[in-house]
């Protein structure tokens, strides 16, 4: 059923390694903030209530990153298991009055405060439990949940566990599509000086 009203928050993983980059890709500078800023930013802008960003490698220092900007942070011990150790933690501090959360990952610079509003209003706006965003044909976040898939959300075992509940009710979710380019993401070097010529345009 349905969460009838209340406030959607939104649910930021902030919580990896950067193994592929070498460094910690969330403290780089991209379009002149620092990556896991411009996503905290782009959350807080959308009206987002509240903002919570899990945190895991080198926890002190992105959060140092994201200092004064009204968000929460949660700490993700467990970071190294996975991503879906970060959601869990992330979907169990969404406060009870909340209706549902959006899902963001904080490496995907090209996605804006305007796209996670869209989604967060499509929720609103409609019937639907899940809220996907498609680029071309791939799915990924922002993706928002209704607040009763939260106990498959906690439930689900092994990686993957927001494609896994995805899957389970694509045929419930409504559809935002967004162009192919916003799916970029940083995770190699090369990503960033490519990501960081495109937005310095």
């Amino acid at each position: 059923m349905l969460q009838p009203a209340g406030p959607v928050a939104a649910i930021i993983l902030a919580a990896g390694s950067s193994t592929r980059m070498g460094r910690n890709k969330l403290l780089l500078d991209v379009g002149k903030q620092q990556l896991v800023r411009r996503t905290v930013a782009a959350a807080l802008d959308a009206g987002l209530h509240p903002v919570i960003v899990v945190l895991g490698h080198e926890a002190e220092r992105v959060r140092a990153a994201i200092a004064g900007l009204g968000c929460r942070t949660v700490i993700n011990r467990e970071h190294a298991l996975g991503m879906r150790v970060s959601l869990q933690a992330g979907v169990r501090a969404v406060p009870q009055d909340a209706r549902g959360a959006v899902v963001i990952l904080a490496d995907m610079p090209f996605v804006t405060a305007s796209m996670i509003r869209a989604v967060a209003e499509r929720f609103v706006a409609g019937d639907a439990p899940l809220v996907v965003s498609e680029y071309g044909d791939v799915s990924a976040p922002p993706t928002v949940y209704d607040r009763s898939l939260f106990p498959e959300l906690l439930a689900m075992t092994g990686e993957g566990s927001g494609k896994q509940v995805l899957l389970r009710h694509r045929h419930q979710a409504a559809v935002v599509a967004w162009p192919e380019q916003a799916l970029a993401d940083v995770d190699r070097p090369e990503d960033y000086e490519r990501i960081g010529a495109a937005l310095a345009e």
